[in-house]
């Protein structure tokens, strides 16, 4: 089902559509090296093949799970007797960086035009000298009408499925379980194809789906980009105050076998970052969850987490702590060591007294209320307010504490 030319290609308009970015480009006769960067199952193999035949270069290819230095050297070296050839390399994130730097002369010297495909963020995954040199290109998942549309023609088109005449009656279990990857549907879509027995008619329903595919694996790379996008939907969503859409990316991450460990600890951090002293209790009910699921592990500690997840999604918020401490290190950083004032410093030996260190300091437990007013910054930032507490109740209570306490020296 592989297609033969550029509008044969499902999908992708943005780029194989009339007027699109790479139909100009062949057009040109000017093939630029280029990343293709996309989820798995979009088109990535079959554009590097497509550019490659219309442009009439010879066509080689690699996977950057198997081939290393020696391999890539060996295929530049047939490139020169060539003259230029396409080189094709699958999974361009997995080459390390000598394995992409000896890609670096030949790409200069356009012996080699490189297509390199990657799952993974190129700003991150890729040389940024090779980068530099390449074209980036995006595609996207497949739309829900683009896979109904291949499933269509591979049941009409398919030397073996459209012998048997098979009737796509219902599609949304084939859309969700593949989950735009067309490599995905079209296993799928051949593995129910060849399940139907006897006398059973031939029609495909999302029953019939489901009883034969049993169940999805997620897909969720665990050092990959989907690690940091889907930990990231779900810190913003608990942030967000949203247990729906928490308990949701969690389960996400459970079910492609992401460490619970992992997934405490940062709760230990949302915790005091975007809740802090508006319920101090978040932090205390997270440590607790990051010390049960060391000793519970799994799957029992989806329980635990889940019950630490609707918790903080659902406690009132406040990254007041946060910002003070980055608005306190931002000013260490832009002032410097700034002394600390001599009424506050230890003195522990007569020569230390005599320079001043300790005079005047005032003990607070000397004072009604355990509290007077004296100064603990350095003189060049003195009143300078760092903490400002966050609109909540328990908040709102430090603020009036800090008013009666600081008066107008804070500005409370």
């Amino acid at each position: 089902m592989r297609p033969q030319t550029l509008d044969d290609v499902i999908g992708q308009p943005h780029l194989v559509g009339e007027g699109s970015v790479l139909r100009r480009v062949l057009a040109s006769g000017q093939v630029p090296s280029m990343i293709l960067w996309g989820p798995p199952g979009v088109g990535k193999t079959t554009l590097a093949t497509l550019i490659a035949r219309q442009a009439g270069l010879p066509f080689f290819t690699l996977s950057a799970i198997s081939a290393g230095v020696k391999e890539v050297r060996e295929v530049i070296e047939q490139a020169r007797v060539h003259g230029k050839a396409i080189l094709f390399i699958d999974e361009i994130h997995r080459f390390n960086k000598s394995q992409q730097d000896a890609l670096l002369g030949a790409v200069e010297r356009g012996t080699i035009t490189l297509i390199g495909a990657t799952t993974e963020n190129p700003s991150f995954e890729v040389n940024s000298a090779l980068l530099s040199r390449s074209q980036v290109y995006v595609l996207k998942a497949l739309a829900a009408e683009d896979l109904v549309e291949l499933a269509q023609t591979a049941l009409a088109k398919d030397a073996v499925l459209a012998q048997r005449g098979i009737e796509l009656r219902e599609t949304e279990a084939l859309l969700n379980l593949s989950g735009g990857d067309a490599r995905k549907l079209l296993n799928l879509l051949e593995l129910v194809g060849n399940s139907f027995a006897g006398n059973e008619p031939p029609v495909i329903t999302d029953e019939k789906v489901m009883q034969t595919a049993q169940r999805r694996v997620a897909l969720y790379d665990k050092g990959g980009e989907q690690h940091y996008e889907i930990i990231s939907a779900f810190i913003k969503s608990i942030r967000g105050s949203d247990p729906n859409a928490a308990v949701y990316w969690l389960a996400r991450m459970l079910a492609g076998g992401e460490d619970v460990k992992f997934i405490a600890r940062r709760l230990v951090i949302l915790a005091s970052e975007d809740i802090g002293n508006a319920n101090p209790n978040a932090l205390l009910l997270a440590t607790s969850t990051m010390q049960a699921v060391q000793m519970v592990g799994m799957p029992e500690s989806e329980i635990i987490l889940s019950q630490c997840v609707v918790y903080l999604a659902t406690s009132v918020k406040s990254n007041a702590s946060y910002v003070a401490i980055k608005t306190a290190g931002e000013l260490v950083r832009t002032r410097g060591d700034l002394p600390v004032p001599l009424h506050i410093r230890n003195a522990p030996t007569k020569l230390m007294k005599q320079q001043g260190y300790g005079q005047n300091y005032r003990y607070a437990h000397d004072y009604a209320g355990n509290f007077v007013q004296q100064e603990f910054l350095p003189e060049q930032i003195a009143g300078t307010r760092l903490y400002d507490p966050g609109d909540n109740a328990r908040e709102n209570e430090l603020r009036k504490t800090l008013k009666n306490q600081w008066g107008e020296k804070y500005g409370y």
